[in-house]
């Protein structure tokens, strides 16, 4: 795994908000983190401006270098590198996710995915990024004034006090996610929690109107539950100082996901991995977490 931390920049709340959560992580990692702006050179109806393009290179540079001397000022033990770079920033971005360990972004969520720069940039990167993905939001409500956090300090401090959350599909390769779910909660010394929702085979023909008898969802539901035991047991026996608890659940992955995540400190998801550039899908239910979830959200690509 590539050692370090990269975050995305372009001046919103959003995107500060996730440079303060990946210098956490990267003290936590101890790894270097990278902040990159990309200044967005994609196609325009006309040519810009030469004065309009200079304002935007001098505001540019204002934003990258106020965020870096604010961290560098926090965190003097933060090994910290700034890029600035031009391009369309889900293609620039996804092709630094080659090179680092974990990307962050800023994410609005809630109704809307326009996250960090503009348009539907953190979707794009999602969809097409090769190490995780951390979508981190800004507090809801205006934040206290900070205090310096140096040292074990601030390796100490959680990005959120809570338990690791994995949505976990058991139909699906999952040791990437399992692999990214242990170590994290392993790291933060939090406790994981992982949820697979399940659903009556299409066979079985329940409706509201026709349950399945009570006997036959038990026995799926213990079968089910006894393979989500057996599949996590390794890393458990891996990583033994992890808290654990595991819980398979008729219904809605997204609905169980979205409430669980209430009062986490991460829920992670996963994703297929796409090999081609074009293309923002994601899956449904990452879609709605996406949306919906207010805690950090980690993708992580998987086969």
């Amino acid at each position: 795994m590539f050692a370090s931390v990269t975050v995305g920049l372009d001046g919103t709340r959003e995107s500060v908000a996730a440079a303060e959560w990946a210098a956490h992580e990267a003290l936590t990692r101890d790894v270097p983190l990278q902040l990159v702006l990309v200044r967005d050179t994609g196609p325009y109806p006309c040519p810009p401006v030469v004065v309009a393009d200079q304002t935007e290179r001098e505001w540019s540079q204002r934003v990258t270098c106020e965020v870096a001397e604010d961290l560098g000022n926090r965190f003097p033990e933060l090994s910290l590198t700034v890029m600035m770079l031009s391009g369309r920033p889900s293609y620039v971005l996804s092709d630094i996710s080659a090179r680092t360990g974990l990307l962050v972004l800023g994410s609005r969520g809630l109704g809307s995915v326009l996250g960090y720069l503009v348009g539907s940039t953190a979707l794009a990167t999602v969809a097409h990024a090769t190490c995780p993905v951390v979508l981190v939001r800004p507090a809801a409500e205006p934040e206290t004034p900070r205090t310096s956090q140096t040292g074990a300090a601030a390796r100490t401090a959680a990005n959120g006090q809570g338990h690791v959350v994995l949505g976990l599909d058991l139909g699906r390769p999952c040791e990437e996610l399992l692999d990214f779910a242990f170590r994290t909660a392993s790291r933060h010394s939090a406790p994981l929690r992982v949820l697979h929702a399940w659903q009556l085979p299409p066979a079985f023909g329940a409706t509201p109107s026709y349950p399945v008898g009570v006997e036959i969802t038990e026995d799926l539901q213990r079968e089910t539950n006894q393979r989500l035991t057996e599949t996590v047991r390794p890393w458990h026996e891996k990583f033994p100082d992890v808290p654990l608890s595991h819980l398979a659940v008729l219904g809605q992955p997204s609905s169980l996901l979205i409430e669980a995540a209430a009062g986490a400190s991460m829920l992670v998801v996963g994703r297929r991995a796409r090999h081609s550039r074009t293309g923002t899908h994601v899956g449904p239910v990452d879609h709605a977490v996406m949306h919906h979830v207010r805690t950090p959200i980690a993708v992580v690509a998987h086969e």
